[in-house]
């Protein structure tokens, strides 16, 4: 098993309709801990969410440098609803590990996209056992997408991978209607592939395969 601290930041959102209120602004649905995306009204990304579950809050966990903007997006669509959206990066680090760690008091663990997340606080930290180089080679193992190589401000989530994290029977959110018309079109642009390392194209590099978008 391996373990990385992540760049991240750490929402708590609390109130009776925080599932519905992120559920309506993400592409997948939001019922209970997972990975989801927001997007823009013509579809780009804007950050890729994990949603955990915690108590009665959801903990939402994004790329560090994207928070500024996932506020902005957030903060002014609560409108009338019972959401209060606290930042509590400050409290927190978050790793990702390959494979489920052992629960410990005082660590949140859920699945993610990435594999599997870990918030802990900042006065009990956790080991990391991965370096940068290897948390590159287990993503191009896995085809895995990451902000600032894939994923970023300039594409879609059919561009970058995340596919599975747009659900196909879900409306009204966001960016819905372009990406389920490039669905339904069978028009999704470029993918994510895998090819050899060194590729010129290369959005990712690892010591045996790299990561691409293409159009194929």
């Amino acid at each position: 098993m391996g373990m990385i601290q992540l760049d991240a930041y750490v929402l708590l959102v609390s109130g009776q309709d925080r599932y519905s209120f992120l559920d309506g602004l993400s592409t997948n649905k939001v019922d209970c801990s997972c990975s989801t995306v927001l997007t823009t009204t013509n579809a780009k990304i804007i950050d890729v969410l994990d949603v955990i579950e915690v108590g009665e809050n959801l903990a939402v966990v994004g790329y560090g440098p994207y928070k500024e903007a996932v506020l902005n997006h957030l903060q002014p669509r609560i409108l009338q609803q019972d959401v209060t959206i606290r930042d509590i990066t400050s409290i927190n680090n978050v790793y990702v590990s390959t494979e489920e760690p052992h629960q410990q008091q005082g660590l949140t663990i859920s699945q993610s996209y990435l594999g599997w997340l870990v918030v802990a606080s900042v006065k009990n930290p956790l080991k990391g056992t991965m370096s940068e180089a290897e948390f590159t080679d287990y993503r191009t193992r896995q085809l895995i997408p990451y902000p600032e190589f894939e994923i970023s401000p300039n594409v879609h989530p059919f561009n970058c991978g995340l596919h599975h994290l747009v659900h196909e029977a879900k409306g009204c959110y966001i960016g819905q209607e372009v990406l389920t018309r490039m669905r339904s079109r069978d028009k999704m642009g470029k993918q994510l592939v895998q090819v050899p390392s060194g590729a010129q194209d290369a959005t990712s590099n690892g010591t045996e395969f790299a990561l691409a978008i293409r159009r194929i």
